[in-house]
């Protein structure tokens, strides 16, 4: 029986290990960030969203100083009982709660640890329990990716009496939380008879038993949702997720229009609108003499990306020599990644100093700056659950070049003089994306229709707005 008043809102704790600013390494941390703030924001919204995530060691000393220590107390981690400190920080109308353990969170980096399994079962128990300390006592608890995904579990499981309901949103299908079955006593602790919701193939898989139990399943684009039911996709889960395609929904994310503004960003050197584009080559002008580029208005194409294969990179490698030897063209790249993918870009560099810039690291302000700068976006992905850089790139003015895959394909269409806001191919070879890069160069040449389209995906909607009304509903269904 549900005793709140009808006046009351309904209370939704979002679970994530990262959350942007505090702490993130991509497109998990941008939205956990965003939508709780977009919800909260809503006028009449009868949801309130608050966020829980781990106290990293990395959390900067500007945020710690703002937080509150609200209490502590031990909590089961299987057959031990772990420290769980729980401290508060409000920013922009969201409440944050932040678990702090240091043993297993006072690291160098957020993941990559032996011990991961233990830390996020940990950190899944922690989602639960801190309601003791917090006096936030959740209606709803939207988990995300494998590692909340026993937050899931537990509630379904260990806590099934409090009547908690759920969401789970897989951000990444190809990172499931997969362990070896003796975890199940050293670090989940659940009792036997639900050990068939984890077990996959032999192994324990912690996505599979949060898509099995969650009231509510979601991804970040309705093709990804779509594509997560193929083989070719799923990583293994497609016939996990057929037989839950009922409950799940794909709701493409937002970006987050006040960090991403032309009109006013920190990092570049001169703002510039959809209404007046002037700026932007000044923009451009300033990203080249930086780093020592000719400083022409030949046109800069720009990728800002993870150097791994489902990004794309071996199209990129089979095209970019020829492009760069029969067009005045320049090319700069913002990333790091797999060891042969760094070498590579460094050895394009090397072959055209006078074109090309390979920056093999991640810099907030370099890459604002890239955005900021750049006439052409690379997106040739293999697969992209949503895709966060093709709608900042439209809100800069950057045409986006994309593969139709996942959120690519929901949110960039091919320009046609009128519509559209980018150019698109679709099978997954170097030959089509040579093809799309060169009909952006022939439009490129035509000046005046190629501001009309940078104009024109300059005032693309791109915000949480939408996508928080969508949650706001699937939140809605659960009461």
């Amino acid at each position: 029986m549900d005793i709140r008043s009808k006046t009351e809102k309904t209370k939704v704790l979002v679970a994530s290990p990262e959350v942007m600013p505090f702490g993130g390494t991509g497109g998990l941390g941008e939205v956990a960030g965003s939508l709780p703030r977009a919800v909260n924001h809503m006028a009449d919204s009868e949801i309130e969203c608050r966020v829980i995530m781990p106290l990293y060691g990395s959390v900067k000393p500007e945020w710690r100083e703002k937080m509150t220590f609200l209490g502590h107390k031990n909590i089961p981690v299987a057959w031990r009982s772990q420290y769980m400190g729980i401290f508060e920080l409000e920013k922009d109308g969201v409440i944050y709660y932040f678990v702090d353990n240091e043993y297993y969170f006072k690291r160098d980096k957020l993941y990559g640890f032996f011990d991961e399994c233990e830390r996020f079962s940990f950190f899944s128990r922690a989602v639960i329990e801190s309601a003791e300390i917090t006096g936030f006592v959740p209606d709803i608890i939207h988990a995300n990716d494998w590692q909340t995904a026993l937050a899931v579990v537990f509630a379904k499981t260990v806590y099934a009496d409090r009547n908690i309901r759920t969401v789970f949103t897989i951000h990444n299908v190809e990172y499931q939380g997969r362990y070896g079955a003796d975890v199940l006593g050293e670090c989940i602790g659940i009792d036997e008879a639900d050990y068939h919701y984890l077990m996959k193939d032999g192994d324990v898989n912690l996505m599979k038993g949060a898509i099995l139990l969650t009231d509510l399943l979601t991804t970040v684009s309705p093709t990804y949702a779509r594509e997560l039911t193929y083989p070719v996709s799923a990583f293994g889960l497609d016939g996990v997720i057929r037989d839950n395609e009922y409950k799940m929904i794909g709701i493409l994310n937002g970006i987050d229009t006040v960090s991403y503004d032309p009109t006013n960003d920190p990092f570049t050197g001169y703002a510039y609108s959809a209404a007046n584009i002037r700026g932007k080559r000044w923009c451009k002008r300033a990203l080249q003499k930086r780093l020592e580029l000719p400083q022409t208005d030949a046109p800069m194409l720009t990728m800002i990306t993870r150097l791994v294969a489902p990004k794309g990179m071996d199209l990129i490698a089979d095209v970019m020599d020829h492009l760069l030897s029969n067009h005045d063209m320049q090319f700069v790249m913002l990333g790091t990644g797999d060891q042969a993918y760094e070498d590579y870009f460094r050895g394009l560099q090397y072959r055209y100093p006078e074109k090309v810039r390979s920056l093999i690291e991640f810099n907030t302000a370099t890459a604002h700056n890239i955005y900021a700068a750049g006439d052409m976006l690379l997106m040739p992905s293999r697969s992209e659950a949503c895709g966060l850089a093709q709608m900042i790139a439209c809100r800069y003015g950057n045409v986006p070049i994309v593969r139709l895959t996942g959120g690519l394909a929901d949110s960039i269409r091919e320009w046609d003089g009128e519509s559209g806001n980018g150019f698109t191919f679709f099978e997954f070879n170097g030959g089509e994306l040579e093809y799309a890069i060169r009909r952006s160069l022939n439009l490129y040449d035509d000046r005046k229709h190629w501001n009309t389209l940078v104009k024109h995906i300059m005032d693309e909607d791109f915000t949480w707005e939408r996508s928080a009304k969508e949650y706001c509903v699937l939140y809605n269904k659960l009461k």
